[in-house]
């Protein structure tokens, strides 16, 4: 079982991760949680049960549909009964803290879901704002590829505000971490050439 601990690389890093967004609106980490975590989470992010990974929709309450020429993966929602999920929950809670300290964002919780595109899956360009329901304010994408290998495809493409430059490309090799402004930055994720395994996550502000 893995120790609850904090992240000592994530902790490190909070500084750094504040200061890029109050700068930038973005930043990638390469290597942002400790390894033992990492290869736990990416044992969890398996298509091997079929009640517990479910199809991807886009849209909300009655508009809610599965287009997979638009996004194409599956997922699964991280639950805190699970202990290797519950860790990396309370690492993300440090990172919420110590966020909230340095640029009072307000951030009032966390989700997140692991997700996996298979070959020929990927996920066109959007915002990460649900229709009606502004309340996303950061998001992360924590990738678990183990043998990520060039042509591998899958990776994602973050465009400017305007949505018509790409202004960044992140590898998703395992261990790395985007972290993002979600109502600042569309971003589509390349169509895969092999399975592609990430957790898609979002710090958000209370929406009541």
């Amino acid at each position: 079982m893995l120790a609850l601990c904090h992240s000592k690389i994530i902790s490190m890093n909070i500084d750094l991760i504040a200061t890029q967004l109050e700068t930038t609106g973005y930043l990638v980490l390469q290597q942002a949680l400790d390894a033992e975590l990492i290869t736990a989470l990416a044992t969890r992010c398996h298509d091997d049960d079929d009640n517990r990974f479910k199809t991807a929709h886009i849209g909300r309450g009655a508009d809610k549909q599965h287009i997979s020429s638009i996004r194409g993966d599956v997922i699964s929602w991280l639950e805190d009964e699970d202990a290797t999920d519950s860790v990396f929950l309370a690492q993300m809670e440090s990172l919420r803290s110590g966020l909230n300290q340095r640029l009072f964002l307000g951030l009032f919780d966390y989700e997140c879901h692991y997700a996996i595109y298979d070959a020929g899956m990927g996920y066109a360009k959007h915002l990460d704002v649900l229709q009606g329901k502004k309340n996303r304010i950061l998001s992360t994408v924590l990738y678990l590829n183990q043998d990520w290998q060039e042509g591998d495809g899958g990776e994602l493409d973050v465009y400017d505000a305007n949505g018509e430059t790409v202004i960044a490309t992140v590898q998703p090799r395992l261990g790395t971490m985007i972290i993002f402004l979600s109502e600042t930055f569309p971003h589509a994720v390349r169509l895969s050439n092999n399975t592609r395994r990430s957790i898609a996550g979002w710090f958000r502000v209370n929406g009541s």
